[in-house]
Order: C-alpha cells, then sequence, then structure tokens
C-alpha cells in the first residue's frame, strides 16, 4: 500500500497520528450565540494514534468517542487506541458489507475499471447519493447520539475513517440542532480538503501507472469535502420533512426541552 499524498504535519500540535483533528467551538448560531470551545471535537480514526497523540487527547478531557466506522473500515485501519477513562462507542453508518467490492477496486483496480467505475460524473454522484442516504436511513443513529450528547457525553470526539463524510454529516446536523448558520456548518466541513487534513489515499499499485494523474483526478471525488455533497444532505431534510425544525422533532425525536439541553452542553451564552 502506498500513501499517495505527501506527507503534511497536522494542524493541531501533538497529533502526528490523527488526520482532520478540530475543534468545531466558535462557530456562530444564528440567535448570537457560539459554539462553545473544548466541547465538541471531529476527526479521522485514532487507530494510528502515537502516545503523544493518545496523551494530547486525554488531555482535552474526553467523555465519549463516537466512532461511526463499520467492520470492513477496522478491518483496513485498525481499533482506536484507547483513551483511559474515555466511553468509545461504535455506531457504524454504514452497512460492513455494504461497498465492499467498490471499495476493494478503489484500492485494487486499474485504470480501465476505475474508469469504469468513476469517470463522466459516476463518483461525485455516488458520494452525493451516500450523504442522502445517511440523512434518511440513519435517523435512529443520529437520534442516540444527540439525546446522549444532551444527556452526559461531552466534551465528545465524532470520527469515522478519514473524518469527512460520516462524521461531516453528523457534526452537520448537531450543529444545524444547536441553531449553527448553515454557512458555518459548511465553512467548517470544507476544513476537511485542507492537506493537513485530508485522508491520504492508498492504493496497492505503487507505479506511476497506478497512481497517475488520471488516477488520482478519477478518486478525487471520494476524497474531496464537496459543498454539493454538503448541500445535498441539507437539501434532503427539506425535501424529507419540510424544515430543519421538523426533521430534528419528527426525524431524530427531539423534544424541545432535549433541544435546550442539547444547546446547553455545547454553546456558550445565555
Amino acid at each position: 500500500m502506498t500513501q499517495h499524498l505527501p506527507h503534511v504535519p497536522p494542524t493541531e500540535p501533538g497529533l502526528t497520528g490523527v488526520r482532520n483533528f478540530r475543534d468545531v467551538g466558535g462557530l456562530p448560531t444564528t440567535d448570537g450565540r457560539v459554539v462553545r470551545q473544548g466541547r465538541l471535537f471531529r476527526s479521522g480514526h485514532l487507530a494510528n494514534a502515537t502516545a503523544a497523540d493518545a496523551a494530547a487527547l486525554s488531555a482535552l478531557g474526553l467523555h465519549t468517542i463516537f466512532d461511526f466506522r463499520n467492520a470492513a473500515d477496522l478491518k483496513l485501519d485498525g481499533r482506536d487506541v484507547e483513551l483511559p477513562g474515555v466511553r468509545h462507542v461504535n455506531i457504524p453508518l454504514s452497512d460492513p458489507a455494504h461497498g465492499a467490492e467498490f471499495w476493494r477496486m478503489i484500492r485494487h483496480g486499474d485504470l480501465d475499471q476505475l474508469r469504469a467505475l468513476l469517470s463522466d460524473g459516476k463518483a461525485a454522484a455516488r458520494m452525493t447519493e451516500s450523504y442522502r442516504s445517511v440523512i434518511t436511513d440513519r435517523t435512529a443513529e443520529h437520534s442516540r447520539v444527540l439525546h446522549a450528547l444532551a444527556e452526559d457525553s461531552v466534551p465528545a470526539l465524532m470520527h469515522c475513517a478519514a473524518g469527512k463524510d460520516r462524521a461531516g454529516v453528523s457534526v452537520a446536523v448537531t450543529l444545524l440542532a444547536v441553531g449553527v448558520e448553515p454557512g458555518a456548518v459548511e465553512a467548517d466541513y470544507l476544513k476537511s480538503n485542507a492537506p493537513a487534513h485530508r485522508y491520504l489515499v492508498r492504493r496497492s499499485d505503487t507505479s506511476p501507472a497506478g497512481t497517475s494523474d488520471e488516477v488520482m483526478e478519477l478518486l478525487s471525488p471520494l476524497f474531496d469535502a464537496r459543498a454539493e455533497y454538503l448541500a445535498a444532505a441539507f437539501e434532503t431534510i427539506e425535501q424529507t420533512w419540510g424544515t430543519t425544525e421538523r426533521y430534528l422533532a419528527e426525524g431524530l425525536g427531539l423534544t424541545p426541552q432535549t433541544l435546550e439541553k442539547l444547546r446547553g452542553s455545547l454553546l456558550d451564552g445565555a
């Protein structure tokens, strides 16, 4: 396996084996409040965390880590390092068997196979559909996460493999629930495109042909954070429930009392 992108040290001090880590604190809400620093974090997986990384993460005072990876992810990357005293909750946001052949092709397929699978907008269309389906098909999982955050699970870290898609949608849903401005939600999501944050593309073919510019261009829709992907998730909420408020109430089962507790857990200000 090779990591095609060059190594760039993560932007967070002390984290060398964890990518795409950040505190989402400071984001503004529509009613003039902000997300409190040190309450909600996001990242890629923690399987490669060094001892120094683990110490830095432990210093955050985390209560719960929400790991949205499935069995295939765990087999590929390994389980998270254990952080003493921190609850680890695995809530898969995709079927462990779904897409296994697809991802095998991404890592091992030749150029012709990748063209057939990903060209002519097929890769981006697949990503857009995955963002739509995680909204409509995973209401029970998102409800569980938000109820936990409202009760006792902060400070919390949400992650998947890259910290971009499943964690990205879950963080976005959480931020919408506490009233963060949609533009600020999008801006945070797009930070996953920074070189230090991006998931490192791994291919078994290490030859120039196996990691050529054309191959990487074909793969890029899968590894980009694109505004249109997140927009598809937001559009799905409106198309299915009409408003964000109905999505939270009917889709996720959040009562006004639970929403108020959630906002109290995550926001600064009165």
